[in-house]
């Protein structure tokens, strides 16, 4: 009798993001946590605190930009966490039209007209 086909797993999935944000964002290669630990610790607490994972080596990336930009540590941080706080939002609602969508319900906690639960 033949031995049964035995196939290797299939790979497994690099994260379980089941958001829209692949549609929204771009995610720059790099190490996350050197990327985490570089950043002031006001930006890693606001990372820390994100509906989704923040990305640290994107948020890295921009808060070195503004800084070029400002001239100033203090002012892109600023920045950078006004820009979190959209990219949030942005994040949240795209996620709640894409529930809709898929199951014709509203997001329960979007329905329950709820914030999102931070830490």
């Amino acid at each position: 009798m033949p031995l049964p086909l035995i196939l290797p797993p299939a790979a497994p999935q690099a994260d379980n993001d089941v958001t829209e944000r692949p549609r929204l964002w771009r995610r720059w290669p790099g190490d996350d946590w050197a990327a985490f630990d570089a950043l002031p610790p006001a930006i890693r607490r606001r990372l820390g605190d994100h509906a989704y994972d923040g990305w640290a080596v994107n948020a890295l990336m921009l808060w070195q930009s503004f800084r070029r930009q400002t001239g100033s540590s203090a002012r892109a941080e600023r920045r950078l966490l006004r820009y979190l706080d959209d990219c949030e939002a942005r994040e949240r609602t795209a996620f709640a039209e894409g529930f809709r969508k898929a199951t014709g319900t509203p997001l329960p906690h979007v329905a329950a007209g709820v914030t999102v639960l931070r830490s």
